[in-house]
């Protein structure tokens, strides 16, 4: 057994479960082992939770980072949509990754962000914009992961129409994007033309 095991596992459990019911006792079990065995690789369950959350980023973590030649505002959907897939890939990935601090993926918001500011945008509006998409992100999957589909809340009036949403998040992230364009004073090709 070694750390990465104990993530993949817990992983794993996470997406059975729900995070209400991830355990250092159920992920013992899991693995076979006796419950103190995992604070030689987690000293408290934050600490796990914290190696889950940063393991779950994976697909987004890794994915291409910006180059020069790139239009700063499809990057920009891009990486939220990327952000977005990521959290939506495990059970609870929203509330998972909610609180948790990217201190692996700092040098890749760095370079991301330097990317906006090269590309004109000002170096504050630029980091604005990169955490309102993110909170933007992360409460739009929050919601859609507790959606408990049509039929599932007998509060809301009966011709209130279902909510798409892929596209109430396209529809928000463009307004923070254009919101960030028209701030920015950024000119460029509008993306999808």
């Amino acid at each position: 057994m070694n750390r990465e095991t104990v993530i993949a596992e817990a992983l794993g459990l996470l997406d059975e479960v729900g995070l209400d019911a991830v355990s250092t006792r159920r992920l013992a079990k899991r693995l076979g082992v006796e419950q103190p065995s995992l604070y030689w690789y987690f000293r408290t369950k934050r600490e796990l939770l914290a190696a889950m959350a940063e393991a779950a980023m994976a697909p987004h973590a890794t994915a291409p980072l910006p180059t020069p030649d790139d239009d700063w505002r499809a990057w920009f959907l891009d990486n939220t949509r990327s952000f977005r897939r990521a959290l939506l890939m495990r059970r609870d990935g929203a509330r998972l990754h909610a609180g948790s601090t990217p201190t692996g993926d700092l040098d890749r918001i760095r370079r991301k962000m330097g990317f906006l500011v090269a590309s004109g945008v000002p170096e504050r509006d630029a980091q604005m914009a990169m955490l309102a998409a993110s909170r933007f992100t992360v409460g739009s999957v929050l919601e859609e992961q507790a959606d408990t589909g049509p039929g599932g809340s007998t509060d809301l009036p009966a011709d209130l129409p279902p909510i798409d949403h892929d596209s109430a998040f396209e529809a928000g992230l463009t307004l923070i994007l254009d919101g960030l364009a028209h701030r920015a004073g950024v000119r460029g090709t509008p993306v999808g033309e």
